[in-house]
């Protein structure tokens, strides 16, 4: 009886600390892809205090593990208008959705952004 009870109370943990802890496939990290689309409206320099600002996160928010962006330079024209990519790289799920998203410096970002962004695609994926 004792056995069953304490295979039962290990297997119960195990499977409250699966639950628990963030999705992490092992040896993996989690990138986070966003492409904006600027309001015609919007200046140049509207755009690159957008860009600028989006990229001091990685110095604001610790759990951004890397960061990097560009401009669309592709020539075969499917953008719809999309011109800007940021990649940002996270250990898990919880830093992304938990720490990233409600983190402050994210929250004011996004007051930056609102006016000038026209449309947003986001991709989420996990790779070595």
């Amino acid at each position: 009886m004792k056995k069953n009870l304490f295979t039962f109370v290990i297997l119960f943990l195990m499977s409250a600390l699966a639950m628990a802890h963030p999705k992490h496939p092992a040896g993996k990290v989690l990138r986070h892809v966003v492409i904006f689309k600027f309001k015609e409206s919007s200046s140049a320099e509207d755009v690159e205090k957008v860009a600028q600002a989006f990229a001091n996160l990685k110095k604001q928010i610790k759990e951004v593990k890397a960061f990097e962006w560009g401009i669309n330079n592709s020539p075969e024209h499917f953008d719809q208008g999309f011109t800007h990519c940021f990649v940002l790289t996270f250990a898990n799920e919880h830093d992304r959705d938990v720490v990233y998203q409600k983190h402050p410096a994210h929250q004011a970002f996004q007051e930056i952004l609102k006016p000038h962004m026209d449309k947003v695609f986001v991709v989420d994926y996990w790779t070595k």
